[in-house]
């Protein structure tokens, strides 16, 4: 929100959820903990907040999703 209030960064979305549908069938869903735009550079970056206990095999899995039906890169802290 310091950002925010700072004008770094703008659109500011807490949990955006992405549908991850293969083969027109939805397996699942992924939820991201921010979705923001770069107020510099327009570019959108999708946060998620990771520690090694929550960096499971699943969230690997819906990470590489995210990034072949999107093409984003969630980028972690």
């Amino acid at each position: 929100m310091l950002l925010e209030r700072a004008r770094l960064i703008s659109e500011i979305e807490l949990q955006p959820r992405y549908n991850l549908v293969v083969n027109e069938q939805k397996i699942g869903f992924y939820k991201a903990d921010f979705r923001y735009r770069v107020t510099e550079t327009g570019a959108v970056v999708v946060e998620d907040v990771k520690s090694p206990a929550t960096r499971t095999q699943v969230y690997r899995l819906k990470k590489k999703l995210v990034k072949a039906l999107y093409n984003i890169d969630i980028v972690e802290v």
